[in-house]
Parts: C-alpha cells; sequence; structure tokens
C-alpha cells in the first residue's frame, strides 16, 4: 500500500501501521481515510497529502549472497570494532538495514548485525561490533586481512532515504550503527534534512564514530549531535544521564515536527518510546524502532 507524506511537516502516513491512538486501524489505506482526517503532527486537511514514491521506484530488494573478505580493521572504541568487506561488486542496499554474517560456515556462528557503512561509501560493506567474550566475538575479533566470510544482504525496513524534511534520532551505545550509515548518506548526498542525534553512553571513551559525528555537526548546520554521558569524569562538560522527556525538549523544540528513529537494546528502546508515547504524547506513526539482540 503506498505511502503519503504531508506536504505541509512532512508526516508520513504508513497504512500498514494505521494509527491505532486515533481509531485507524492497521492496514487502512489512505484511500479509505475518512474525509475530515488531519495530520496528527501539524493538522493539516487530507488533501494536503501526497503520495510517496522511494527512489528506485520498486519497493522489493532480494538478499544477495556472497563471499566477503576482510580489508580492513578499525578500531572505534576500547571494546568496540569496525569491520570492512571487501565486496566484488556494487554493492545495494538502504541506509540503515543489516546483513547476515557467518564465520567459519558454521551454523552456531551466523549473526545479523546493522550495515554502518552508507550506500554512498562504495567498495566495501561496515559493520561495527562490541567485542564481547561469546565465541562469534572473538573469531570476529582475530580477523585480518583477507579472513573470509559469508554475507546475506540486504534486509531490514528501518532506513531513511530522505522520505521527511525533520528526523529525530536517539541511541545508546553499539545501538548506534544503523544511524551512522543515515547520517552518513544524509550529509553525503546534501538531502538537507534536519538532524538532531541524542547518543548516550557510558563515558567518553565509548562514543563510537565521535569524531565523525562532531565533524558533521561542525560542517552542516542542520545537523545536531548531543552526548550524554552517564559516568563522566569532572573534565566533563557535555550532558549526564539517560534521554528522558526534559533532554529531548531542551535539545529540540520542534520535537513535534520531526519523525523519530530509536536503536539500541530492547530495554532502552522500550523505555525510550514509553517517554515519545506517553511523555511527550507522540503517534505512533512518528516512531521508528530498532532492537539490538545481543551482540
Amino acid at each position: 500500500m503506498t505511502k503519503f507524506k504531508c506536504d505541509i511537516c512532512g508526516f508520513v502516513y504508513e497504512p500498514d501501521k494505521g494509527l491505532p491512538e486515533t481509531g485507524i486501524p492497521p492496514g487502512t489505506p489512505f484511500e479509505a481515510l475518512p474525509a475530515d482526517f488531519c495530520c496528527p503532527v501539524c493538522g493539516a486537511d487530507k488533501s494536503c497529502f501526497s503520495p510517496l514514491q522511494r527512489s528506485g521506484g520498486d519497493d522489493s530488494q532480494e538478499p544477495v549472497h556472497l563471499q566477503a573478505t576482510v580489508q580492513e580493521v578499525l578500531p572505534r572504541t576500547p571494546s568496540v570494532k569496525s569491520f570492512r568487506f571487501a565486496t566484488p561488486n556494487r554493492t545495494t542496499f538502504r541506509p540503515g538495514q543489516y546483513l547476515s554474517i557467518s564465520l567459519e560456515n558454521e551454523v552456531e556462528l551466523r549473526r545479523y548485525l546493522s550495515i554502518s557503512s552508507s550506500p554512498t561509501e562504495e567498495g566495501y560493506l561496515e559493520v561495527t561490533k562490541k567485542i564481547t567474550q561469546s565465541r562469534f566475538s572473538q573469531i570476529l575479533n582475530q580477523a585480518e586481512p583477507g579472513y573470509q566470510v559469508s554475507i546475506t544482504y540486504p534486509m531490514g525496513t528501518f532506513t531513511f532515504e530522505g522520505e521527511v524534511e525533520k528526523i529525530a534520532m536517539l541511541s545508546g551505545g553499539i545501538g548506534i550503527t544503523p544511524l551512522r550509515s543515515m547520517c552518513r548518506y544524509i550529509i553525503d548526498k546534501q538531502l538537507g534534512t534536519s538532524v538532531c542525534l541524542l547518543y548516550s553512553n557510558r563515558d567518553l571513551a565509548e562514543i563510537a564514530f565521535k569524531s565523525e559525528f562532531d565533524a558533521m555537526q561542525r560542517t552542516n548546520s542542520r545537523f545536531k549531535v548531543v552526548h550524554s554521558l552517564g559516568s563522566a569524569g569532572d573534565e566533563w562538560t557535555g550532558r549526564r544521564g539517560r534521554i528522558d522527556a526534559a533532554l529531548i525538549r531542551e535539545e529540540m523544540p520542534d520535537y513535534r515536527e520531526r519523525r523519530f528513529y530509536v536503536c539500541g537494546p530492547p530495554g532502552m528502546v522500550k523505555a525510550l518510546v514509553e517517554v515519545l508515547r506517553s511523555g511527550l504524547q507522540l503517534p505512533e506513526a512518528q516512531i521508528e524502532t530498532e532492537d539490538f539482540f545481543g551482540y
């Protein structure tokens, strides 16, 4: 079913989700909405909506299976590394999607990881992972250039390609990876999207991609990143603590005009969605989520 975008504020009506909080059940096509339907964000009437078509026209993507080799390993923090895999052909995926990666041809050594690179970064696929004590993690941690893996991609619908003019991103720890892909895409494509990223971590050393996000903010007036730390030392002058309704209101007074992308461990995502729904009274259709189950 076709999605429709409000021409006034950029809100997107997604038929698959509907608007249950206003009595519109999932599966209701835009054409079947009542004549007095109004945008839940800005109040514009139904005539202000236009059909939204993805670039490329076709939403379907058949997963590709390939053998790839490690091209480069990049330390991001003391406990996080990025692994770049050289690919034989040009990669096609949407920013925010994920892949499956198998090691040693063993079924139990398969994991699903977000693609942290952007489609604009050609010649490789990058995943970024927290290194834990799991067997998968320890084998990958020892991988050097030339090491072979099996990859299946792309998968997932947690994506952004410029569908709305204003977005907010909420994340913690390694949950940042699909959002990094989106941010890099937005900057490289010069989409003009207004982005406000709230990124929570334990301490300064554990902020993945910090220098890159800070550089995006310096060079793009429509990109804002706010780091909030849980265990910062006295030298830290930025935000402290978890992301909550107060922080969102203070850092983005126009939060009602933004679509929210929330990504991280399930507990964090659940808590943040509750903040958005109950604390800030945002409709379900304004919230996109992705859970990270384990590492």
